[in-house]
């Protein structure tokens, strides 16, 4: 009996200290796998990239709010309605941009191709890409789609073989398709891009910069076709000749509304990947009358912390305020031929159709800003009367006048 009652006591002590030791934090295991218990928690050593503590190139500017710390190695974070520059880092070092390649290939998509003409896979567009893990809807040769099925696969799907359909269908072959995409580039003023394909699979001669990108991303989305594409979040291509079954489209930004960081007013992106560019993640966004649009590139787990923390740098510090500017100005422009006139007065009258507007940090003065003034060449026609508004030395808006007359007006 004395036996049984002393197994029983010992029996409860065992379990009660095991009880106690399961309330512990264990935090380590020894040498064999047991666990040490410790009754004081030690703080998880948190993994940053070279480039966390990095300071962002627009710290610089006086009067301008400190940007956040990111990890990846270059960003840009644009206000689209103004263009200014709200946070750069590494702005123009060139990167690999992976798939947000896309969206350039998306936008010459949307320009030149009508949504609803059909056309059939060829095979070199089918079969083009041999690398198995590449992303695909595994179109087949002789496979009829139409063009908006076809982009709706590249920016949600990021299906490299119908970049390469877009390209034919657009340029007639993909080489001359890539000479289309930095022309393009050129003509929105990027610096240091060079296209090679229009998938963003890995190319040494494939490359361009978070500046450069912002660029090339707040042009398309002020294209209505290509606004559509990025930021539809599911999309189905019924069965074709080809194929028997309904494909189902799903973004993959997962920052738009019902995906894992979805953040409030994320209209939506493009994202990348590949070993060699690391993540790059491109996302539009609104709040108010702030259209903002970031650019992350060779980033780690996705970009998503680091966009969060860039567009809530932006929403919260910057505003964007109208700005007082004439509808009429006369400039003195005195080409040669202005001198046919008798009655010529030395100037040209330029109109704006709209009230310019600058972007600025919240506790900022429109009256601090500046404007410099200069005549630019329009590739389309006349040349243009352009207002740079700066703000410390930095671009904050622009504002466009047209002439109002032209020298065959004045001369009947």
């Amino acid at each position: 009996m004395k036996n049984k009652k002393f197994k029983r006591i010992l029996s409860g002590l065992l379990c009660a200290a095991f009880i106690v030791c399961q309330t512990l934090p264990v935090l380590a295991t020894d040498e064999y796998g047991d666990p040490i218990v410790t009754a004081t928690p030690v703080p998880e050593e948190v993994y940053h990239t070279d480039y966390y503590k990095q300071p962002a190139d627009t710290d610089s500017i006086e009067g301008w709010v400190p940007g956040p710390q990111i990890e990846g190695e270059s960003a840009v974070l644009m206000d689209m309605i103004t263009g200014t520059i709200l946070y750069s880092k590494n702005a123009d070092k060139a990167q690999y941009p992976a798939s947000i390649t896309k969206i350039m290939t998306a936008l010459l998509g949307s320009e030149s191709l009508k949504a609803t003409d059909k056309f059939a896979m060829s095979e070199t567009a089918a079969h083009g890409i041999t690398d198995t893990q590449s992303s695909s809807i595994y179109a087949d040769t002789g496979e009829e789609f139409t063009v908006e099925q076809a982009l709706m696969a590249v920016m949600l799907q990021s299906a490299n073989e119908m970049t390469l359909a877009i390209a034919e269908q657009t340029s007639g072959s993909v080489k001359k398709f890539v000479e289309l995409m930095n022309l393009k580039a050129r003509q929105l003023g990027c610096t240091n891009t060079h296209f090679n394909n229009p998938n963003g699979l890995p190319d040494e001669k494939h490359y361009t910069t978070a500046n450069d990108m912002a660029k090339i991303a707040r042009a398309a989305w002020f294209n209505p076709a290509f606004r559509k594409y990025c930021t539809t979040g599911y999309y189905e291509i019924p069965s074709t000749n080809k194929f028997s079954e309904t494909r189902y489209l799903l973004n993959h930004h997962k920052m738009m509304s019902g995906q894992a960081y979805a953040y409030d007013g994320v209209f939506g992106g493009k994202t990348g990947y590949t070993e060699a560019a690391g993540n790059t993640l491109v996302t539009f966004a609104r709040r108010g009358n702030m259209y903002l649009v970031s650019v992350v590139m060779q980033s780690i787990n996705g970009a998503y912390s680091d966009t969060k923390s860039l567009l809530d740098y932006g929403f919260n510090n910057f505003s964007r305020s109208a700005i007082k500017a004439k509808k009429e100005i006369c400039f003195s422009c005195l080409p040669a031929e202005k001198y046919l006139i008798k009655d010529y007065r030395k100037c040209v009258l330029f109109y704006s159709m709209k009230t310019p507007s600058v972007a600025l940090p919240n506790d900022a003065d429109t009256a601090s800003v500046k404007k410099n003034y200069s005549i630019q060449k329009n590739p389309a026609g006349r040349p243009l009367l352009t207002i740079n508004y700066t703000f410390n030395g930095h671009q904050v808006g622009t504002a466009r006048y047209y002439p109002k007359n032209s020298i065959s007006d004045l001369l009947l």
